[in-house]
């Protein structure tokens, strides 16, 4: 009886208190809840600095060029932003060469940032991630605190169409290169080393045979004069930059790069899919040529911009596809190529991109408990005063207005003490070097490598030669990204293996035939049907 009494009591007093701890628990719930429900636009101000009056941290996930300095938010600009508008970031930063991989895991992870900045979020994922909640709406966002980002829209309708999902939302800020702009639209030319041109006695290439000839001379031919056979042809990040920047001469890529597996044929004015193209297979068989006769960089599959500027700066090459070799090898002797003629007279420049370079270059995650002050946070960047001090940094300090109005860096980053080139002496002040950042690019306050004379020079040769339509990327439905992330990608991530196997040469051209009926045998048909579907609706958009 006594140990019965003794278990009663016991189960009273366990009831007692857990009845305790729920009025605790539900007392701390409604205090979540209050805190939940708490509007953060209070905190926020209408105009003017600072955005908010009490503090607020926020967390992105960055895109980063390889040779940028670490710690963002350490930067002239970013400190100096933080403290006018009581926001700060942290950037987590993640190099381009590993960004998709990061990006993918983390959005598949749920472990969310405020937000993706300069992550290069694809289209289909922005729509797809926007339908699950993970990328929040923007247009009211945008309609009511983000006035610099309306009055740009208005004076550029194709950005809001190229941002506008078939949802009718917009998830994403862009990086967006005035059209005017077109060394800003070529990003990377073609350069050629000028004083090797002449010790040659070689004339400016401009056909794909005449470039053959001059990076045969090249490693031929001791140019440096250091009795050594270590010249490099030609050299860049990856041999899509150089496919990229030849294709043209083979009549493909007519309406820009950002579409690198479809095009429009000028024969039949039908969408045409690339890479099993015959004239695509001539274009491998040239690229191949230059590869196995060693006048592509040996290390082309290992490279990325940090050491293909190493090797520039040693003056070791003879031509390389880069955004300017003055800004990143403090090498002053290339000039740029216009597009070249290819053996059938094509002589198309596609290697051109649509003023929305960047879709993906800023969105906000459901993880955001301040959606409102990093709208104004991102608005500012494409105002006038916002745009110059990204670009710029701050007056007297990083640049100088001269008498005729012209914004000009300061001597000690365009012609550096150290030795450093101008990218690197901008390091501690600004972060937009490599692209991706969101923003607005007007030549009056972007002076990077695509604002000297020699790429505007680059820019006069290529105008007669580019692409009559550049197309934004197009949107695609539910279903339509369904087919895309599996089939469709299947397909894709195929003929870019193949492609670099017919490359090397460690698959022989005489499988072409073969590889051709693969793709088609994997659903081709059906990924032009989706990609006509999209077309359509982007032409009556």
């Amino acid at each position: 009886m006594k140990k019965k009494l003794l278990f009663i009591l016991f189960s009273l007093m366990i009831s007692f208190l857990a009845a305790c701890q729920n009025d605790g628990n539900e007392g701390d719930e409604t205090a979540s809840a209050d805190v939940e429900t708490t509007d953060s636009s209070e905190n926020v101000n209408d105009t003017g600095f600072p955005i908010v009056e009490e503090p607020i941290e926020l967390e992105f996930f960055t895109g980063k060029y390889e040779p940028n300095l670490d710690n963002y938010e350490e930067t002239l600009v970013f400190e100096t932003y933080a403290e006018e508008t009581n926001v700060n970031v942290t950037f987590e930063e993640v190099p381009f060469a590993s960004l998709t991989e990061r990006r993918n895991l983390s959005l598949a992870g749920g472990d969310y940032p405020d937000v993706f900045y300069s992550a290069r979020i694809p289209t289909a994922d922005l729509f797809s991630y926007g339908q699950q909640g993970v990328f929040i709406p923007l247009n009211d966002l945008i309609e009511e605190y983000a006035p610099n980002i309306q009055a740009f829209f208005d004076k550029h309708p194709d950005a809001r169409k190229g941002l506008t999902m078939p949802d009718g939302n917009i998830y994403s800020i862009p990086s967006y290169y005035d059209p005017s702009f077109l060394p800003m639209l070529i990003g990377k030319p073609l350069w050629i080393n000028e004083d090797w041109l002449n010790e040659l006695g070689i004339e400016e290439p401009t056909t794909t045979d005449e470039l053959y000839e001059f990076l045969t001379a090249v490693k031929e031919t001791d140019l440096n004069g250091n009795g050594e056979n270590d010249e490099i042809p030609l050299s860049a990040t990856s041999t899509g930059a150089i496919r990229d920047m030849v294709k043209g001469a083979w009549g493909l890529g007519t309406r820009g790069v950002n579409h690198p597996y479809i095009d429009i044929d000028p024969e039949t004015n039908d969408l045409r899919f690339l890479q099993t193209d015959p004239m695509y297979k001539e274009m491998l068989e040239y690229i191949n040529k230059l590869y196995v006769e060693g006048l592509i960089d040996s290390d082309i599959y290992t490279m990325d911009d940090a050491d293909l500027n190493a090797k520039g700066a040693q003056g070791i090459l003879g031509a390389n596809i880069s955004p300017n070799p003055i800004t990143v090898m403090n090498q002053d002797n290339f000039i740029g190529l216009g597009a070249l003629e290819g053996p059938h007279g094509d002589n198309l420049y596609s290697q051109v991109k649509a003023p929305l370079a960047h879709v993906g270059a800023f969105a906000i995650t459901d993880a955001n408990e301040h959606p409102e002050a990093t709208i104004r946070w991102i608005d500012y960047f494409f105002g006038e005063e916002g745009s110059t001090f990204q670009f710029m940094g701050i007056e007297g300090e990083t640049y100088d207005v001269a008498e005729d109005g012209e914004l000009v860096f300061k001597e000690e980053i365009t012609n550096n003490p150290d030795g450093l080139t101008m990218d690197e002496a901008l390091t501690p002040y600004v972060t937009w070097m490599g692209g991706s950042y969101p923003g607005y690019v007007q030549h009056k306050y972007f002076k990077g490598s695509e604002s000297l004379p020699s790429a505007v020079e680059t820019g006069e040769k290529v105008e007669p030669n580019v692409p009559e339509e550049i197309w934004n990327r197009f949107t695609y439905t539910e279903e339509e990204l369904s087919f895309k992330q599996s089939i469709g990608s299947d397909i894709e991530t195929f003929v870019n293996e193949q492609e670099a196997l017919f490359i090397s040469g460690d698959k022989p051209f005489s499988e072409w035939d073969s590889f051709v009926d693969q793709v088609n045998q994997m659903g081709l048909e059906e990924y032009l049907e989706v990609e006509a579907a999209a077309y359509e609706r982007y032409q009556e958009s």
